[in-house]
């Protein structure tokens, strides 16, 4: 039982920092149809950014904490500006294209960034130092870390915080009324760049986050990192319903149970023949079996509503 309760402790934070990545996903798919991925590369570059302002505030006697946050500062501003460029290269001039057009250069972007990022950072991979304190609280057998602790207050906090954006504010409004008709909303007022770049950039924001909490709780970073979290991120938009908010987190949090679980008995489901290294298939049958059994997801896409 303390195994089950530790497995699932690691499902709901592995989850959440899917949840992050998806709800970028779901948000631009919810805007103008188009899958990013190079989404996953754009937590690579909030990771390393991270690693970068951390290190060279390492000496300086600042709480870690405190660096952690200039980190994740930092890492915001440059994946927004990174994003808000992607688009506006990459994919704006395409908007009006066939959609092989946009996912072939989507797949470009993602290469790109993964060679710069190698050139910048060079390919090794790098240890995140540790800010926060490493002695676990001890639930009476399983144990969580102040990191993942962190991870889960900042999931459930962005979540709530989006869903107030969206449902409740004007450029929420804005974002409901360009998911639905572009046209239209322009007609009335709205101004559909401006919003699918902002949609980008909060997308950016919420990758950037998302790889600050990957690389402290995995304590390293390398230059091709957001590649499976990216493809895994995507699987869970999908699994809870693409262009849904709440699908996005439920499909990541589901995600993240399966894999911990299927990973903490893996080995003895099959023997010993396949050891918790394989864990990364369960994302990919779950992705199967949805796309088979319930292709617009668990909570369903938003059509009319989506953002």
């Amino acid at each position: 039982m303390e195994t089950l309760i530790q497995q699932i402790i690691n499902g709901l934070v592995l989850g959440s920092m899917y949840a992050l990545v998806a709800l970028g996903y779901t948000m631009v798919y919810g805007i103008i149809n188009l899958i990013n991925f190079a989404h996953g590369e754009i937590l690579m570059v909030g990771a390393m950014v991270s690693w970068t302002v951390v290190t060279a505030l390492a000496d300086t006697g600042m709480p870690g904490w405190l660096l952690m946050l200039i980190g994740l500062a930092c890492a915001i501003v440059v994946c927004a500006v990174l994003n808000f460029s992607v688009e506006k290269i990459a994919y704006r001039p395409l908007r009006n294209a066939p959609r092989l057009a946009p996912l072939i250069t989507a797949m470009g972007m993602s290469l790109l960034l993964q060679v710069l990022a190698m050139i910048i950072w060079k390919p090794n991979p790098k240890p995140f130092p540790l800010l926060l304190p490493t002695t676990p609280f001890d639930l009476g057998g399983p144990v969580i870390t102040v990191t993942q602790c962190l991870i889960l207050g900042l999931t459930v906090a962005i979540l709530a915080g989006l869903m107030y954006l969206v449902n409740f504010t004007r450029l929420g409004r804005a974002m409901r009324a360009t998911a639905e008709n572009p046209r239209v909303a322009g007609l009335m007022g709205v101004k559909p760049d401006f919003i699918i770049s902002t949609t980008f950039v909060i997308g950016a924001a919420l990758a950037a986050v998302a790889g600050l909490m990957w690389a402290a709780n995995y304590g390293t970073v390398q230059h091709t990192m957001g590649f499976m979290p990216g493809l895994k991120a995507f699987t869970a938009a999908v699994l809870g319903g693409i262009g849904n908010l709440a699908g996005a987190v439920v499909g990541g949090v589901l995600l993240g149970l399966i894999e911990a679980i299927g990973a903490g008995y893996l080995g003895d489901l099959t023997g010993g023949v396949l050891g918790s290294h394989y864990a990364d298939i369960f994302a990919f049958i779950a992705l199967i079996l949805v796309l088979t059994l319930r292709p617009s997801g668990l909570l369903g896409e938003r059509v009319a509503d989506r953002a």
